[in-house]
């Protein structure tokens, strides 16, 4: 269960963030040297980014769904960038759905497959490339935004507001994967998900000092299964679990027990023994994410798993036709590119 999120990074500065400070000094200069630098390579394609300015589970998936689903609705033929984190392929891989294990690709990009085109790549610009030649004519690329790979027509970051920028130190004392400034210098819109104790203030106010527009969304759980009066042993591996957990209490079911694994987990057979006694002992139902069922299906562990419900996230966009007005800007900023 290691790799897990430190619970330090999401709580205010202590012991343990400024013990790790001298290496986030040194983190801190080579990503912001690598932002401010590195030049991206430019597809003749509209490209839309949709990122997070730090570590840790926000909602890029749904978002990224969201976005997909919506450009079909415009005539659009959307293909999605991915690096098919917690896979194994190494080569540029373009998802199977039928064949494709999460162990092979990941399990985002299983998730995103079904809604669109998905190249897995470490080389994202190769890997829109190869979209374009599929018949691809606009690019999401989920995550990537530090690196600067792939040149982005827009850089929509994804902010969960009961996190917002946790401690606010970078990698390792904290969550930021890059300093604030320097990734809002590259940011063109920032989508605030869900509610927090300050109501995404500390995002907001450094949104409104860097002039970047914000929105706000909430997700929608629901499930395979009914849920309301129902006792259940939880089990997750994404990054931030508690948000599933209070989703099952939000859908009227009661979470009795819950196992947390590391971000990607893949479960073995010993993880399924216990989950599986555990919730027979307690006469508890079984519940997971729609994510860690596919890395289940992935170790032919479900199976194994009898009553086991499957949770997912719809994302409700206060805007309703923000992704329409997101791509319609990607598009525009494209053509304006194009002709320069």
């Amino acid at each position: 269960m290691a790799s897990k999120t430190p619970r330090f990074w999401w709580e205010a500065p202590g012991f343990s963030s400024h013990l790790l400070m001298p290496a986030a000094w040194i983190y801190s200069f080579f990503s912001r040297c690598n932002m401010e630098n590195r030049i991206p390579e430019k597809i003749d394609l509209p490209v839309l980014c949709i990122g997070n300015f730090t570590l840790g589970g926000t909602g890029k998936t749904p978002v990224t769904i969201a976005f997909a689903q919506a450009a079909e609705k415009m005539g659009l033929k959307p293909g999605i960038v991915s690096r098919g984190y917690g896979g194994s392929v190494q080569s540029q891989h373009i998802v199977n759905i039928q064949y494709d294990r999460a162990r092979d690709v990941g399990d985002e990009s299983l998730l995103l497959a079904k809604h669109a085109r998905v190249v897995v790549s470490k080389n994202r610009y190769a890997a829109s490339l190869a979209l374009q030649e599929t018949g691809c004519d606009i690019i999401l690329m989920d995550d990537g935004f530090q690196s600067r790979c792939l040149y982005p027509d827009y850089a929509l970051i994804i902010v969960d507001a009961t996190r917002n920028f946790g401690n606010g130190k970078i990698f390792p004392a904290g969550p930021l994967r890059a300093p604030v400034l320097t990734q809002l210098a590259y940011t063109d819109g920032i989508l605030i998900i869900g509610e927090g104790e300050s109501d995404g203030c500390t995002v907001r106010c450094a949104a409104r000092l860097a002039k970047k527009p914000v929105y706000h969304a909430i997700l929608k759980p629901h499930a395979d299964r009914q849920v309301y009066g129902r006792e259940f042993l939880a089990f997750a591996g994404i990054g931030n679990p508690h948000k599933f957990f209070l989703s099952i209490k939000e859908m009227g079911g009661v979470v009795k027990q819950h196992r947390i694994f590391a971000d990607h987990y893949f479960f073995n057979g010993y993880d399924i023994r216990d989950i599986v006694e555990s919730a027979k002992a307690h006469k508890l139902s079984l519940a997971t994410t729609a994510k860690d069922y596919v890395r289940l299906k992935t170790g032919r562990q479900d199976s194994k798993l009898e009553d086991l419900t499957v949770f997912d996230v719809d994302v409700m966009f206060e805007k309703t036709d923000l992704c329409q007005i997101i791509l319609s800007k990607t598009i525009k900023r494209y053509k304006k590119r194009h002709l320069a």
